[in-house]
């Protein structure tokens, strides 16, 4: 292997293990996410709440693009992470509601 391939392949070993990294913070992440969420969902039931708040979601979509475009993320591709996530969340609120 030369001098390059080699350096080549420690960035590329260096660059894996920061996703890696960073993998696992999204994942536990979106796991206390998911445990907030679940307990605004059960709330709602208790108090006979509808399951999803389009004006809150609207305004979640908004601050997201924001945020993404400060951090130099796509602002489309955040919202449709955003989307997702909601989408999710309204039907773990609906779960609780039957």
């Amino acid at each position: 292997m030369t001098d390059a391939a080699a350096r080549a392949a420690s960035l590329l070993a260096d660059h894996r293990a920061s996703i890696d990294r960073l993998d696992a913070v999204l994942v536990y992440t979106l796991a206390e996410r998911f445990a907030h969420t679940q307990a605004v969902g059960r709330l709602k039931a208790e108090h006979t709440l509808p399951p999803s708040d389009p004006d809150r979601e609207a305004s979640q979509i908004a601050r997201l693009e924001t945020l993404a475009i400060e951090a130099g993320l796509d602002p489309d591709f955040a919202r449709k992470f955003l989307a997702f996530i909601i989408e999710e969340v309204i039907h773990h609120h609906k779960q609780h509601q039957s």
